[in-house]
């Protein structure tokens, strides 16, 4: 199994022949869908679902699969590619090479007065998990744990701590495109080494990084 990031909260992985995409938005890669056979989509955020961009990879490729929750599976109604709605604790299989639980419900909180939209994260072969915007603990063991580092909903204090309930080996830094090289520079020192301590080994991407992740046991 193979993982690229594709800018902000989107990432690739790859296995064998099969190719799959989770969060693709706004501020991805142009190219991020090219050559998926499956997407998920945590939520309806603009930074994590560009519809016409959807629409667009669906008449390119016919035969594209699109996972989601219900919100989202209703706004891309009638683009011309398969969209199934899922919810908490449902389990699906991906172009016959990876199997996904669905985790979580909400968005977090980004202020009491704006409304909460729905959530789902992405466990993926029990190896990956991608929570989109929610700190929501996926409920068992990870090796890889998409940390997002940078959100109106979320302080790195709160970053930390989640990390630490996950424990996975690896966290990966996501959802940072706002950030300055300046801010990145400083979430990497408080999540690295140099900080509190996350209880993980903590690495950042670079575009053109491919990452070999071990085989689900």
């Amino acid at each position: 199994m193979r993982l690229r990031k594709l800018g902000h909260a989107c990432v690739r992985i790859e296995q064998g022949d099969a190719r799959l995409v989770i969060d693709p938005g706004s501020f991805s890669a142009p190219d991020a869908i090219e050559g998926a056979h499956a997407v998920l989509i945590t939520h309806e955020h603009v930074d994590h679902v560009v519809p016409d961009q959807i629409r667009a990879a669906a008449q390119r490729t016919p035969d594209l699969r699109i996972w989601t929750n219900p919100a989202v599976a209703d706004l891309l109604a009638g683009i011309g590619a398969h969209v199934e709605a899922v919810a908490n604790g449902d389990r699906f299989r991906v172009a016959d090479a990876f199997d996904v639980l669905v985790v979580g419900e909400w968005h977090a909180v980004i202020h009491p007065d704006i409304p909460r939209v729905r959530n789902v994260g992405y466990l993926v072969d029990s190896l990956v998990f991608h929570p989109g915007d929610a700190l929501t603990p996926p409920g068992q063991t990870v090796d890889t744990l998409l940390l997002p580092v940078y959100a109106p909903w979320c302080k790195l204090a709160e970053v930390i701590d989640y990390a630490r309930i996950v424990k996975p080996r690896l966290a990966l830094p996501i959802h940072d495109a706002l950030l300055s090289d300046n801010g990145l520079s400083l979430v990497d020192r408080l999540l690295g080494p140099q900080g509190p301590g996350i209880g993980a080994s903590y690495h950042r991407l670079a575009p053109t990084d491919v990452l070999d992740l071990p085989s689900a046991a």
